[in-house]
C-alpha cells in the first residue's frame, strides 16, 4: 500500500476527486499509488491537494522492512549457547543468518558485535596470558578475566534482545557491520 493510497483514504476520497482537486492524471495517480515515485509538479500538486508536506509522499512505506524480529531474537540468543567458545558464538549465528536469509542490517550488526566481542575476548586473554607470566601471579588471573568477559557477553546479549523486543532496535548499536 503506498503513501498516496492511505492519504487518500484517511480523506475519503476517489482518485477522481483527487485528480480534479490536485490537476493530476488519474491514471498517473494510479501508477504512483501502484508504487512509482511521484516527483517534481506532480509531487508538488499532490502534496497541496492532500494538505501534506512532500516528503510524507516520499517516505517508505512504515512495514518491518522485512525484519522478522523473533527470528533476529533467536539469533542473537543462539550466542549464548556457546558464549564461552568465542568463535562457535559468532558461528552459529551465522549459519542460522544464512539458512533463513536474514541479511538485514540488524543482523548483520548483531553478529558483527560478537565478532568484535570476540576480537576482544581473544586479546584481552592473551594480554592476561603474558601478565600473568610476566608478573608471576599465583592464581588464574586468566580464567578470571575470561569469565568476567563471558558474563560481559551474556549481558550484551539479554540487553540487545530486551531492547529488540521493546524498541525494535539494538541497545549497542554500531555504525557499521563486518559482514
Amino acid at each position: 500500500m503506498s503513501k498516496l493510497f492511505e492519504y487518500r483514504e484517511k480523506l475519503n476520497i476517489t482518485q477522481e476527486e483527487l485528480s480534479t482537486k490536485s490537476g493530476i492524471s488519474v491514471r498517473t495517480i494510479q501508477r504512483i499509488e501502484a508504487g512509482t515515485i511521484p516527483k517534481g509538479h506532480t509531487l508538488k500538486a499532490l502534496a497541496e491537494a492532500l494538505e501534506i508536506e512532500e516528503n510524507k509522499l516520499l517516505k517508505k512505506e512504515s512495514k518491518t522492512n522485512g525484519i522478522n524480529y523473533t527470528l533476529l531474537k533467536f539469533i542473537n540468543l543462539s550466542s549464548l549457547l556457546f558464549v564461552f567458545i568465542p568463535p562457535v558464538n559468532i558461528l552459529l549465528p551465522l549459519i542460522i543468518m544464512f539458512a533463513k536469509k536474514q541479511f538485514n542490517p540488524l543482523t548483520k550488526q548483531l553478529v558483527t558485535i560478537q565478532i568484535l566481542w570476540t576480537i576482544l575476548m581473544l586479546a584481552v586473554f592473551l594480554i592476561g596470558a603474558i601478565l600473568n607470566s610476566w608478573l608471576l601471579l599465583e592464581g588464574d588471573l586468566v580464567i578470571f578475566l575470561l569469565i568476567v568477559l563471558g558474563f560481559c557477553n551474556v549481558f550484551i546479549i539479554i540487553r540487545n534482545t530486551v531492547e529488540l523486543d521493546q524498541n525494535k532496535k539494538l541497545y549497542i548499536n554500531l555504525n557499521f557491520s563486518i559482514i
